[in-house]
């Protein structure tokens, strides 16, 4: 039976190193060709000099969802991230679905929710009273909500994801010029991810 196991183990480490090989390879074809999505695909910059106060017409609605449950260590360095993208104001609004059940981590997000609607945010914080679905459960029912009715795009981020401010001015055009596409999916980066060798 051990020898069976180390069989097993060796023929999944190779298919793990055909995988990887075979994804290096693809990596180098693309790069070398110069394949990136804004050659392949229409892409235009919706930017002006300060997105914030530029008339907002051309920009279309977002609605950005963050599922949160008791996750007090990062969901306020994830709202603000979210808070401080570069879109119009009038154009966008934040949604966090906050299903924890830590008292402690719901404070949390009921104040940074609040700071951020003070400073003029569309920010909703939504809780619900069970957790059927779980996260799924909580982006439907986020969905459900009447004031998302107008809006042309929906973004989700992790409560432990941190987007760059330029993260929607480089996404949404994809959406926008290229109707055949319907979701663009982004590399990202844990907060965590320099803590240690599993991290990395």
């Amino acid at each position: 039976i051990l020898n069976l196991l180390v069989n097993l183990c060796q023929v999944i480490s190779l298919l793990l190193f055909i995988d990887a090989a075979y994804m290096a390879i693809v990596v180098a074809i693309v790069k070398i060709r110069g394949r990136t999505p804004q050659k392949v695909l229409k892409w235009e910059s919706f930017k002006s000099d300060d997105v914030e106060l530029a008339p907002s017409s051309n920009h279309p609605m977002v609605l950005i969802q963050i599922p949160i449950y008791n996750e007090k260590e990062v969901c306020q360095l994830s709202i603000r991230a979210v808070c401080k993208l570069s879109w119009p104001l009038d154009r966008m609004i934040v949604q966090v679905l906050d299903d924890s059940t830590d008292r402690h981590s719901k404070e949390l997000v009921r104040l940074e929710c609040k700071k951020w609607a003070s400073e003029g945010i569309n920010i909703k914080s939504e809780v619900r009273d069970s957790r059927n679905g779980y996260k799924a459960g909580a982006l439907t029912a986020g969905m459900k909500h009447s004031y998302v009715e107008g809006c042309e795009f929906v973004v989700i981020f992790d409560a432990d994801f941190q987007p760059e401010p330029d993260f929607l001015e480089r996404t949404v055009p994809f959406l926008v010029y290229n109707s055949e596409i319907a979701l663009v999916q982004a590399g990202w980066k844990y907060v965590n991810a320099n803590e240690c060798c599993m991290t990395r």
